[in-house]
C-alpha cells in the first residue's frame, strides 16, 4: 500500500459486509488452544499483524500451528499446560494482548523468555502485571526501571494462591492472569483493585476459557474477585470466532456519516463482544438500528450530540469521534482515560487530527468533548494506530480532500479494510 491514501466522497453507502474474525477473541482462543490437552481448530481466526505475532511466538515455545483447509481456520497442537520449549526470544511488535497475555503463560514453563516489541510496546505498562504474577509465585520482571517492555520471565511453573491486580489500567492484565490460571499447581484468587476498565472484554475472556473446559468462579456484575480452582485445565475442541465488532464500528460509523443503510452479517446484540453497544450509541445519536436475521444493520439519520460513557467498549471512542463531526451539537465521551496507554495517546492525538478536521475539541481527564464546526481537507497522521486510520478515514466519505497517512497501519488488526470500504463505497478512495 502506498504511503498515503486519499478518500472520495460517495453518496449514501447501502449493503451488508462481514468483516474478519474478532482479533480479541482470535488471541483468547489462541492462548486456550496453546494450553489445552489435544488438537484444537479455530474456525473464523483473524489473519493480522496482531494474530500472526501470537502464532509465531507459539511457535518459537514449542507448540505447533497450522492454516486448515479454509485460510480463516487454524489448528493448534496443545502442550497441556507443559510448555515445550526452555527458552524464547519474542517479538510481540505493537499487540497488548499478545505481550500480556504471553507474559502470563510462559511463567507455566520452565526456563527463561524473553517479551519484547515496537518502540512504543517499550513505552505501555506492564508493571501491574508483573507486581500480580510475582504474588503468585513467578520470577518476572521488566529490563527497566519504567515499568514497560522488555519482560524477562524465569519459568518454573506457576505456584498459584492469591493476587491484586488493578484494574484501571488495562483489562488485559486482568485476562492475561486469568487464561494462565487454569494451569498452575494450586487453585488461583485474583483481586481487582479499584475499577475495573473494559469489563465487556473479562466477560469475554471468561467465556472463551469456559469454552475450553476451564472454571472460574465469579460474580459476572460485579467482577472484582475470581476463583480458578485446581483440576480444571483447558481441553481441546473445535472453536468458532465471531466477526470483529470493533471493525465492525467503522461500517456502521460509515452509514451514519453517509445517511446510508449498513448490515453487519454475523453479528447480533448477544455477540461476546461488548463493542456491538456502539449501535446503542449510533441510535442516540438519531440512526436506525434493527437487529435482523442477518446482523446488526445501521440506517444513517440526522444525528445529534450526546453524552456517553465509553468506558466499555473504548476501542470505538475514535469511530464514534468520527460520527461526532457530522451531528448537531457536541458529543462528550468520558471513561476512557485510560486509551492514553494503547497504540497511541488516543486521546491527546485524536484530538489533534479532530482539530486538522475543523472540529473544536477539548481534552477531558477521561475522554474529550467535540463540538462540530465547518470541516476542511487535512492530512492525517495515524500515529501507526490502525484504529486511527481506519475511523479518520470515514470522514472522506463526506468531505472531500481528507488523506491517510500511513494507511498500511491497518494491517495490525485489518489488512484488507480499504478494500473492503472501496466494496461498500466503490468511489471511497484513490492512490
Amino acid at each position: 500500500m502506498s504511503t498515503e491514501l486519499t478518500i472520495q466522497p460517495c453518496g449514501p453507502i447501502r449493503g451488508s459486509i462481514r468483516p474478519p474474525g474478532s482479533k480479541s477473541i482470535t488471541n483468547r482462543a489462541l492462548i486456550c488452544a496453546a494450553l489445552a490437552d489435544g488438537r484444537s481448530t479455530l474456525q473464523g481466526a483473524l489473519d493480522s499483524e496482531d494474530t500472526r505475532v501470537m502464532l509465531q511466538s507459539l511457535e518459537k515455545l514449542g507448540i505447533a500451528t497450522r492454516t486448515g483447509v479454509l485460510s480463516d481456520q487454524i489448528i493448534v497442537d496443545g502442550c497441556g499446560g507443559r510448555i515445550p520449549a526452555t527458552s524464547a526470544q519474542l517479538f510481540l511488535a505493537n499487540s497488548g494482548t499478545s505481550i500480556r497475555f504471553l507474559t502470563a503463560a510462559t511463567t507455566l514453563g520452565h526456563g527463561i523468555f524473553r517479551l519484547d516489541g515496537v518502540a512504543r510496546m517499550q513505552q505501555r505498562p506492564i508493571d501491574d502485571l508483573l507486581a500480580a504474577l510475582r504474588q503468585l509465585g513467578a520470577d518476572v520482571r521488566a529490563e527497566r526501571d519504567h515499568g514497560c517492555p522488555p519482560v524477562v520471565v524465569h519459568a518454573a511453573g506457576l505456584a498459584g494462591g492469591r493476587a491484586t491486580v488493578r484494574g484501571d489500567i488495562s483489562s488485559q492484565f486482568l485476562s492475561g492472569l486469568l487464561l494462565a490460571a487454569p494451569h498452575a499447581r494450586q487453585g488461583v484468587e485474583l483481586v481487582v483493585d479499584g475499577p475495573l476498565v473494559s469489563k465487556p472484554y473479562v466477560h469475554m475472556t471468561l467465556a472463551v476459557m469456559q469454552a475450553f473446559g476451564a472454571v472460574v468462579d465469579v460474580d459476572q456484575t460485579d467482577l472484582s474477585r475470581f476463583h480458578i480452582p485446581p483440576g480444571h485445565p483447558y481441553q481441546a475442541r473445535e472453536y468458532a470466532i465471531e466477526p470483529d465488532a470493533s471493525a465492525a464500528s467503522y461500517f456502521w460509523a460509515a452509514a451514519a456519516i453517509t445517511g446510508g443503510q449498513v448490515t453487519v452479517r454475523g453479528l447480533h446484540r448477544d455477540a461476546l463482544q461488548g463493542d456491538v453497544g456502539f449501535c446503542d450509541c449510533l441510535a442516540r445519536m438519531g440512526c436506525g438500528v434493527e437487529e435482523t436475521e442477518a446482523g446488526l444493520c445501521v440506517t444513517g439519520a440526522a444525528l445529534r450530540g450526546i453524552e456517553v460513557d465509553m468506558n466499555a467498549i473504548s476501542d470505538t471512542v475514535q469511530t464514534l469521534a468520527a460520527v461526532a463531526l457530522y451531528a448537531h451539537g457536541p458529543t462528550t465521551i468520558t471513561g476512557v482515560g485510560h486509551i492514553r496507554h494503547k497504540e497511541t495517546d488516543r486521546i491527546g492525538d485524536l484530538a489533534r487530527e479532530l482539530r486538522k478536521l475543523g472540529g473544536q475539541v477539548e481534552e477531558l481527564p477521561d475522554g474529550l468533548r467535540i463540538t462540530p464546526g465547518p470541516l476542511r481537507p487535512a492530512r492525517i497522521e495515524t500515529y501507526q494506530d490502525h484504529r486511527m486510520a481506519m475511523s479518520l478515514a470515514l470522514v472522506g466519505l463526506r468531505t472531500p480532500g481528507v488523506t491517510i497517512l500511513d494507511p498500511g497501519c491497518t494491517a495490525k488488526t485489518y489488512p484488507h479494510f480499504f478494500q473492503d470500504l472501496g466494496r461498500l463505497c466503490p468511489r471511497d478512495q484513490e492512490a
